[in-house]
């Protein structure tokens, strides 16, 4: 049985922090020491290679055994240390974590040959794909059940995101972007929400917890808004099942419909930055338009632009559940202070925000060095949080079970297709007729 206490060392969220910060901190200090080699081969990665020649894909530097020993060692070691806090049973941990990483390993060779590349399968979605068939087909050793440990990979990830975004780029990313991804995830998530509490009549917990995968950043929004209103596991469960859905479907559909409809390829990147619902997802949709302005636009829209609404939501779910939905009939109520609103605050969020602050301030610190930084040291940790999100992505297929999908039930998946059928409309209107101009200028 696991720990479960109000202390920090026993919450994912400060160690997702510590890893996330530590590793990027560390980094940084090797690069500016002029020791960035010692770190290097942590960056694991494979050549594309076609047919059955699997052996091309170690051809490349980062596919080199001690580059993806050392990876294994890092995080095997970091986890685990972690894993000790939250309560996990290390052993079952640490042997099931390998199997995950042997597991992550064949989804990154796969998805740099050359057949699943045509079929635009990234990483993640292979990954899925690779869990829901193992995890429905097979029996599952119990060793790795200890390690699928989804929140904590998606918030390590979500860290190392934010790293990768240094605030001057947020900054200059221009009012548009900031005026599209309001107006997109304000309609959506009321739309979801008020489907699903004055349609279906679903909890109001439920319903937040819908409306925030829907509108904001999919699975990484379902666990915040879901942790912060203190949503039931189920209701997490099948806001994060129909998440993966409709972000899977968005896949293929988006960019199929974008060109057919002859949109610009900024204007099909933003209009999957408004409509996909999970950073990898989208990622993929916009790789597949073949233009780099449209991989630019989505993550204005979605990264920058949507995903920063986690914060915000976050605090004004927690508002309401602590003032409304858990209100006691009794007349003299007790109030509930802001520290309680601080302590269901998911605190991830701002390991994402401290991340992109101490990269602003390396680069700028930097100047005209800054160039080698984004070389070394970002491009490190975009390798670690591929890695981070390929976890994720794993512990996802292999944790759902299709033939329990029924459990969803028909009202919360008709609520959330409520909110789809209004998002991809609004954002085609954003994003190919009111700020057209805008998006194709990229």
């Amino acid at each position: 049985m696991e720990k479960l206490t109000n202390k920090w060392y026993n919450k994912e969220d400060y160690w997702a922090i510590i890893v996330g910060l530590g590793l990027l901190i560390i980094f940084s200090i090797t690069y500016i020491t002029g020791n960035i080699a010692l770190v290097k081969n942590l960056s694991v990665g494979f050549s594309e290679w076609y047919g059955l020649n699997i052996i091309d894909a170690f051809l490349g530097n980062g596919s080199r055994i001690n580059n993806i020993i050392s990876l294994y060692a890092v995080f095997a070691v970091l986890f685990s240390i972690a894993g000790y806090f939250l309560g996990y049973k290390i052993k079952r941990f640490f042997v099931g974590f390998t199997i995950l990483y042997i597991l992550s390993i064949i989804v990154n060779i796969l998805s740099v040959n050359m057949f699943f590349k045509s079929l635009q399968f990234e990483a993640a979605f292979i990954a899925l794909l690779i869990g829901l068939i193992l995890g429905n087909s097979v029996k599952l050793p119990t060793y790795l059940h200890s390690a699928l440990r989804t929140e904590f990979y998606v918030k390590t990830g979500v860290i190392f995101m934010g790293a990768t975004l240094p605030l001057n780029v947020i900054l200059t990313a221009g009012p548009v972007a900031i005026l599209q991804a309001t107006i997109v995830a304000v309609v959506t998530f009321f739309s979801i929400y008020f489907a699903a509490t004055k349609l279906f009549k679903l909890d109001p917990r439920f319903s937040a917890t819908l409306g925030a995968g829907g509108s904001i950043c999919g699975v990484s929004a379902a666990i915040a808004i879901g942790s912060s209103c203190r949503a039931k596991q189920q209701y997490v469960s099948i806001a994060i099942t129909l998440v993966i859905l409709w972000a899977v479907v968005m896949i293929f559909v988006l960019p199929i419909l974008g060109k057919i409809l002859q949109m610009g390829p900024g204007a099909i990147g933003a209009w999957i930055g408004t409509s996909e619902f999970a950073d990898a997802a989208g990622f993929a949709a916009a790789a597949g338009v073949g233009d780099e302005s449209a991989i630019k636009a989505f993550t204005l829209m979605k990264v920058i632009g949507r995903d920063i609404f986690v914060g915000i939501w976050a605090i004004l779910v927690a508002v309401l559940s602590v003032t409304i939905w858990e209100k006691t009939s009794l007349k003299d109520a007790e109030r509930i202070s802001i520290k309680e609103i601080w302590h269901r605050f998911p605190k991830f969020v701002l390991g994402f925000v401290l991340a992109s602050i101490i990269v602003s301030l390396i680069i700028l610190n930097l100047q005209e060095a800054s160039s080698g930084y984004n070389k070394d040291v970002l491009s490190i940790i975009k390798n670690l949080r591929g890695w981070a999100f390929t976890w994720t992505f794993l512990s996802i297929g292999l944790t759902t079970r299709i033939r329990e999908l029924s459990d969803v039930g028909w009202k919360p998946l008709a609520a959330f297709t409520i909110g789809v059928l209004i998002n991809v409309p609004l954002g085609y209107i954003l994003s190919n007729i009111i700020f057209v101009d805008f998006w194709n200028a990229l």
